[in-house]
């Protein structure tokens, strides 16, 4: 085995166990490009200030290319028993350079280095996940705007409550995502601060130009105290934090849906490239995308859970519990975008059973708020308005019909502020065209929301 970037002070190899269960490159290998990004700004400030030759810190930046560009055409593969991705591209570049490639580390902690690249990775998986739910929010919105009329029982405590339309019901979910939206460009914000240069804790007794590097990685400003720089994995939490509300409500939509293509609802039906079916029932059509993405929250709330327990009880600076915060925030990361990019494509392709929509709404008695506030307009107060739209519905539901079907006589043996228009009053259409509200699903309403939504989603821009 070969010996350690840190040998010098040991005596003896580390234990094979001990050295398997130390490595990380297994899942931190992913970061190469983000490891050789941060050093080529490493090397260039080293260079501009003296640190090594400008010689040197050419030599030692196009060795890195030269990685990179092996490591992306697959000519070399990474070295499963190198500890880090770190360790393996300077030992990759000490091999090339030979005494030119140990100069790289001057000035240089792996701590500060991690730092830097994880934070390099998440932002730009940022910007991935970010791109998705920007096209997740519009093919929503497109959707919508076909069924702005489309009539629908709406629910609290899952039973029947007031009728709303499928538009309405769809651009909850947008208000949603784009506070998920704009929770992920705050992560952002924050993660974009660089610690490169705080060294193991203590910064450095060289004198290095911490700007540079920060400026060169694009980031908004160096962090100014080495010890959070090293230390600080709030950015990995709050990442965390917004990719568990994004699939809590991606899975409550997921339940939705899994309610809707059911025979008890059928509002909708997945398309067949969607679902899957039974290995016994052959009559079956199982919505196992939804189901897995119910699934997969409780992974991700686990991953956050993950982090937040690791950093709980961790003095400062940087301890070897840090190590677990990859595999966290890179399972949420993964599963997230997994999720996303195949819920978008299910939600495009269902088709919507609009007729058996209304009839659900229909039945239920979800008009009987608008009854009482007939009576109300009419200049009842409301609690005697709604006793007695109480009574009608038991009178309903004891003759096995309607409020729309009930005789015009049985409304006015409770009182004579009813009249004919009272069927007028109670239709469906009238009792979603009236609800003007603001944030109510009359369609004109409906229309100007999505109108907003889209210059929101507009001015929230891309990350």
């Amino acid at each position: 085995m070969a010996d350690m970037m840190w040998a010098g002070r040991f005596s003896k190899q580390v234990d094979a166990g001990v050295n398997a269960f130390n490595s990380s490159i297994a899942f931190d290998g992913r970061m190469y490009r983000h490891d050789i990004q941060g050093s080529i700004a490493h090397a260039t400030m080293l260079g501009d200030c003296g640190i090594i030759t400008k010689e040197d810190s050419l030599s030692i930046i196009e060795g890195l290319k030269g990685i990179l560009s092996d490591i992306d055409s697959g000519k070399l593969e990474l070295d499963p028993n190198a500890e880090d991705i770190h360790m393996f591209v300077e030992a990759e570049l000490t091999k090339r350079l030979g005494d030119v490639g140990k100069r790289l580390h001057t000035s240089r902690s792996r701590n500060d280095q991690v730092a830097v690249d994880l934070r390099l990775y998440l932002r730009d998986e940022v910007k991935e996940i970010t791109a998705l739910v920007r096209e997740l929010i519009t093919t929503i919105i497109s959707l919508a705007k076909k069924h702005t009329e489309t009539i629908m029982p709406g629910y609290t405590h899952l039973q029947r409550a007031q009728p709303i339309t499928f538009a309405h019901h769809l651009m909850a979910y947008v208000w949603m995502l784009l506070r998920d939206l704009g929770r992920l460009g705050d992560a952002a914000k924050r993660m974009n601060e660089c610690p490169l240069g705080c060294g193991a804790l203590a910064g450095t007794t060289y004198h290095t130009d911490r700007q540079q590097t920060s400026d060169l990685l694009g980031f908004d400003n160096p962090m100014y105290n080495s010890l959070d720089g090293v230390s600080d994995r709030d950015y990995c939490i709050e990442l965390g934090c917004a990719l568990s509300l994004l699939m809590t409500h991606l899975s409550r939509f997921s339940e939705e849906i899994i309610l809707w293509c059911s025979w008890e609802f059928k509002f909708i039906e997945l398309d067949d490239a969607f679902a899957t079916g039974s290995s016994i029932m052959p009559q079956k059509k199982n919505p196992d995308v939804t189901e897995l993405i119910r699934g997969k929250t409780g992974r991700v709330n686990g991953d956050l859970m993950t982090l937040l327990t690791m950093m709980k009880g961790l003095p400062l600076a940087y301890n070897k519990d840090m190590q677990e915060d990859k595999e966290a925030i890179f399972d949420a990361v993964d599963n997230v975008k997994l999720c996303v990019r195949t819920f978008t494509p299910m939600l495009a392709t269902m088709r919507v059973l609009g007729d058996n929509m209304r009839n659900a709404a229909a039945r239920g008695f979800i008009n009987a708020t608008d009854c009482a506030d007939y009576l109300v307009k009419k200049g009842m107060p409301f609690r005697d308005a709604y006793k007695i739209t109480g009574t009608l519905v038991a009178q309903c539901i004891e003759k096995g019909v309607t409020l729309e079907t009930l005789p015009l006589e049985d409304y006015k043996a409770m009182t004579d502020n009813f009249d004919e228009d009272v069927y007028e009053a109670i239709s469906l259409d009238t009792c979603v065209r009236e609800r003007k509200s603001m944030g109510g699903p009359a369609p004109e309403n409906v229309e100007k929301q999505i109108a907003l939504a889209e210059q929101r989603l507009a001015s929230l821009g891309n990350l």
